[in-house]
């Protein structure tokens, strides 16, 4: 699912956010994402979702090799990702409904279809009777179960969180958490960064750990370092 083998990512002034990092989530797997602040948590996760790209080393996404993919292929591979923020990004002179509607919308799914799936994915996070309302009038962690609807509305195989439950108390940062391992349960990939060790701890999944842009831990299975697989996805 992703591979990542010795990805290094300077930016401009010379300094490395990632240094050298190798690591391997399998389709299906939940795993976490922790350290310090400007670790190079959000970096991970903008080269996984096509933001950024690596500086050196391979980074690969379901066999395609994200350093090298032509842009206007972009749009077709983060379809199959789902990105959730810690400040939800809402757009807030909308509804409910159509936040949740927009990535279908966008993609030009059928009135019909937008409608079911939108219904859908506002009923697992728990918010069918909110489809009317303006996010302005939610809670926090109600905003934040529509950003979840939102990107997993298109039935993303893979799900990436950076901080979700930053801004949450803990009775709510387990619920979204809960939401999370749901998916993760019906086979989504699930990468949630976050520094809420102890409820790290409490769920029990593999940890990746960066410190300074190294990889000082990491729970998921051996990276295989071969030039074979270089080769292979290029």
């Amino acid at each position: 699912m992703i591979e990542f083998y010795n990805v290094t990512k300077r930016y401009e002034g010379g300094q490395d956010a990632l240094s050298n990092i190798s690591m391997n989530l399998d389709a299906g797997e939940m795993a976490f994402l922790t350290g310090h602040s400007g670790a190079g948590k959000s970096t991970m996760l903008k080269i996984i979702s096509l933001i950024e790209k690596p500086t050196r080393g391979q980074a690969v996404l379901n066999r395609i090799n994200l350093n090298t993919i032509p842009k206007h292929r972009i749009p077709y591979v983060r379809r199959n990702i789902g990105i959730i923020f810690q400040d939800h990004q809402l757009l807030f002179d909308r509804s409910v409904f159509d936040n949740v509607a927009l990535p279908l919308t966008i993609q030009g799914y059928r009135p019909q279809e937008v409608a079911r799936r939108t219904r859908a994915a506002l009923d697992k996070v728990g918010l069918f009777h909110k489809e009317k309302s303006m996010p302005i009038t939610l809670s926090g962690g109600e905003q934040q179960r529509v950003g979840i609807a939102r990107a997993v509305v298109h039935k993303p195989m893979l799900l990436l969180a950076d901080e979700p439950t930053g801004n949450l108390d803990p009775v709510l940062s387990r619920e979204i958490m809960q939401i999370f391992i749901d998916f993760h349960l019906v086979g989504v990939s699930v990468l949630v960064a976050s520094h809420d060790l102890k409820l790290i701890e409490e769920l029990q999944k593999p940890v990746l750990t960066l410190n300074r842009g190294k990889l000082i831990e990491n729970g998921l299975n051996p990276i295989i370092e071969s030039t074979d697989i270089y080769e292979q996805y290029r």
